[in-house]
């Protein structure tokens, strides 16, 4: 165990995790500076680690690093304040006390931030193949299902191990990332059509692994949505408070919360254009049986 912690991070660990410090030593620790220097020297170490990448490539990522962290406010006149910070790969933590002022409420979500940015280096974080056996084997047992499913792409248990040997070596903080594209499209029903035209696991699994999420998909999720008001009214409405309470539960729970914050981005986004918008037709959404399959790059078994 010795090892785990034998970092430089270790007192930097101590002094946030500590109780006894926690009312005064943070007062003298500027978390939010703290938090972009670990992604900072993150982004050089990777730089340097590259042998294609110069000497000024390493300065020029170094000198690119402002817009490493996105901080944003949730719109309040008043106490308690809420604030978000999204990390380079896209993982996203909000402050978990109630703030009195919004200076506050940044430092308290930088700090959350940064013990999950620490903890994500330990050794115990890295996918490795005895991670996916473990993972696969508590799987099964949740789902009743036989291990042996993992070997078969065409079964959950055999997509969910390709997602995990996708990021073998890789951290957790990086797979939570990209099991929010697919947690995102089982939410919107996506993957639910995809499976009805018989796109294979594995071809939807490549593409949105290589796409990400972007700002096209999250246009066609609010068009999707806003699709789902005109049949039934106020459902949208429905949908969205109850994400935005799932998103205050997670964030005071210190939880990652990427998730939970584009759901309610992307129906505040179909709330807005409810009176705005054309009918449509989009990539996510049902089609007739005329219409191009939801990805030209997805194959048919």
């Amino acid at each position: 165990m010795s090892q785990v912690w034998g970092s430089p991070y270790d007192n930097t660990m101590s002094h946030l995790l500590s109780p006894s410090d926690f009312g005064t030593s943070l007062k003298d620790l500027n978390i939010v500076a703290m938090l972009h220097n670990f992604w900072e020297q993150k982004q050089v170490e990777q730089v340097k680690g590259s042998d294609s990448q110069s000497e000024d490539s390493v300065k020029g990522s170094a000198s690119q690093s402002e817009g490493l962290l996105l901080y944003e406010s949730a719109p309040s006149p008043r106490p308690p304040y809420i604030y978000y910070v999204t990390l380079p790969g896209g993982s996203c933590f909000g402050n978990y006390k109630e703030c009195e002022t919004q200076a506050e409420a940044r430092r308290d979500a930088a700090r959350v931030a940064l013990m999950n940015s620490l903890v994500n280096e330990l050794p115990s974080r890295r996918i490795t193949p005895l991670f996916i056996t473990h993972s696969l084997q508590e799987a099964a047992s949740a789902s009743t299902v036989s291990v042996e499913d993992a070997c078969d792409p065409s079964t959950s248990l055999g997509a969910y191990c390709l997602l995990l040997q996708s990021y073998t070596g890789r951290t957790m903080l990086e797979f939570q990332e990209g099991m929010t594209v697919f947690q995102l499209l089982h939410w919107n029903g996506t993957l639910k059509i995809l499976r009805e035209r018989q796109c294979s696991r594995q071809s939807v699994i490549g593409y949105y692994l290589q796409r990400g999420l972007d700002a096209s998909m999250r246009s066609s999720m609010a068009l999707d949505w806003l699709g789902r008001e005109r049949q039934t009214p106020r459902q949208l409405r429905m949908e969205l408070r109850a994400a935005q309470r799932e998103l205050d539960v997670a964030r005071c729970h210190g939880n990652e919360l990427r998730f939970y914050k584009e759901k309610t981005e992307i129906l505040s986004l179909a709330l807005s254009q409810e009176f705005t918008h054309q009918p449509h037709t989009d990539i996510h959404g049902p089609h007739t049986d005329s219409q191009e399959s939801p990805e030209p790059h997805i194959h048919h078994q």
